[in-house]
């Protein structure tokens, strides 16, 4: 016999038509500012799209000091 939960899920993961709270605001909100996405994108390409120097990241990578266990101690 199938229980509650079980019969609950397959409802909604049967009806097509649900959606949910968040969906429904993202989608308000590309709807009223068609320009989000071309923002959104210019944002992430000024943030995170860049070119990474291979040579310079294991220079960089090279020179770290590493730290030791435990900040404060003083070395004796």
């Amino acid at each position: 016999m199938p229980t509650l939960k079980s019969t609950l899920a397959n409802l909604f993961l049967k009806n097509g038509d649900y959606r949910s709270d968040a969906t429904d605001f993202i989608t308000d909100i590309k709807r009223a500012r068609p320009e989000l996405d071309a923002q959104q994108r210019a944002g992430r390409a000024l943030l995170w799209d860049k070119n990474v120097d291979r040579s310079q990241l294991a220079d960089t990578s090279a020179a770290t000091v590493k730290q030791q266990a435990y900040v404060y101690q003083t070395k004796a």
